[in-house]
């Protein structure tokens, strides 16, 4: 159930990240990402805690990407980290997926 959940989420030419709501990391992607010229509906925040599976979530998280800890960015099919590892190279990375308007 988890797989299946977080692997229809994150797809290319998307930014999907999996955050939860009293996560204080979590809260600067959604900030910045917000802030983008980014295409409707090519943007998607996954509160992994609106489900009953938050622990096999982070668990399968941790699987596709060495942590379990929140918030988990995706551009694209790739994971860039958490909320600290957002740089200068994200605008970079959105141009490359098509995602800017």
């Amino acid at each position: 159930m988890a797989q299946e959940s977080v692997n229809c989420k994150i797809q290319a030419g998307k930014v999907v990240v999996f955050i939860k709501p009293t996560c204080p990391f979590c809260s600067r992607p959604q900030e910045i990402l917000s802030q983008l010229p980014i295409k409707q509906g090519l943007l998607e925040f996954v509160d992994i805690t609106a489900t009953s599976h938050t622990n096999e979530i982070q668990n399968y998280l941790e699987q596709l990407t060495g942590a379990r800890t929140g918030p988990r960015v995706f551009i694209g099919k790739n994971c860039i980290g958490r909320s600290s590892d957002l740089s200068r190279e994200l605008l970079m990375q959105l141009k490359q997926i098509g995602v800017l308007q």
